[in-house]
């Protein structure tokens, strides 16, 4: 059995959904500026989120969940994943996002499991809080040690796909690293890279045909 990680946002997804959501609540400024700063590795990924689910307090539910469901898929993802699994691959998806996008896209894509947060809520409308499985820089490398224990996968076994610095600690337990249009910092700790918004480019870089 072999595993591969993608993250969701700007990874599987062309985009991130907080900054969309921050978009239609009319926070966006000051949320895209904290997320920039989180992805290039200049602030703690556990502050930043916070501090940027606390900006879309009062957010109503349901218009936030439709928003999660309805996310661009980034070019090539459905046909990647498909390829992956045709080849065996169990294909995972984790996130520092939310539990709305990830649930909604695991199904979309026939992915094996999705890992993320959940903004929580009360009386229809978003609070402010958030909690889950992927709030620290380290969850991911943990959350991938764990899934490499219980599905007796080695690192040499496993595929990691990601952009930016919260992607760093799932890095480090994978042979194959995938940096996909990433920030510099993961690019460094790559040995793959790719540039182009096609998730067909994975299939290519592993050496493998896509299966259309």
């Amino acid at each position: 059995m072999k595993l591969v990680v993608f993250d969701f946002d700007s990874t599987l997804m062309n985009g991130e959904t907080i900054d969309i959501l921050a978009q239609e609540y009319g926070v966006s400024e000051q949320v895209s500026a904290i997320t920039h700063r989180a992805m290039n590795g200049e602030l703690d990924f556990y502050e930043s989120l916070k501090e940027r689910v606390s900006l879309l307090k009062g957010f109503n539910l349901q218009k936030a969940q439709t928003i999660c469901e309805n996310l661009p898929l980034m070019n090539g993802a459905r046909v990647c994943v498909q390829s992956l699994k045709t080849y065996g691959y169990k294909v995972v998806c984790f996130s520092g996002g939310f539990k709305f996008a990830t649930q909604h896209f695991r199904k979309v894509l026939g992915l094996d499991a999705d890992f993320s947060n959940i903004l929580h809520h009360k009386n229809g409308v978003l609070s402010g809080e958030v909690g889950g499985e992927m709030m620290f820089s380290d969850s991911k490398g943990s959350m991938l040690c764990t899934l490499q224990n219980l599905l007796c996968i080695t690192p040499q076994d496993t595929i990691v796909v990601g952009d930016g610095a919260n992607d760093l600690s799932m890095f480090a337990h994978a042979h194959t690293r995938i940096a996909f249009c990433a920030k510099q910092i993961l690019k460094e700790n790559a040995n793959i890279i790719i540039e182009n918004k096609d998730l067909r480019e994975v299939i290519k870089a592993l050496g493998l045909k896509l299966q259309e």
